[in-house]
């Protein structure tokens, strides 16, 4: 079974399976961060709580915090987006940024294209 993906409106989706999820930016975010230069992530370990911060990312035009969908405990950082985090850009679905053991998920996540269609109103 494959997880489903949410959105947050903070333009965070997560896929959830199993208690676990991965988590990254839109293909919104990513357009509207421009080029990703850097990215500060959690160390695993880490807890983290709906509607918080848990890192940020740099790009050519801003810095933008990283605002949690979930409730949970970092227990994977995708390290190669330390040192490549353009990754982000190229392909904003593939490239998660922490995998988290959830104890929460936020209540008002969305599906993919409730998600989509409230970018019309953007």
């Amino acid at each position: 079974m494959e997880a489903t993906r949410l959105f947050s409106r903070h333009h965070i989706w997560l896929e959830a399976e199993g208690g676990m999820a991965r988590i990254g930016i839109s293909d919104y975010a990513q357009e509207k961060l421009g080029d990703v230069m850097f990215v500060n992530l959690p160390e695993v370990g880490e807890r983290l709580e709906i509607g918080k911060r848990f890192g940020d990312m740099e790009s050519i035009k801003t810095i933008s915090d990283l605002i949690s969908p979930v409730a949970g405990e970092v227990i994977r950082v995708n390290e190669g987006l330390l040192d490549e985090p353009e990754e982000i850009n190229e392909h904003p679905y593939e490239s998660w940024l922490i995998e988290v053991k959830v104890f929460q998920l936020a209540g008002d996540l969305v599906e993919e294209a409730t998600y989509l269609n409230s970018k019309d109103d953007d």
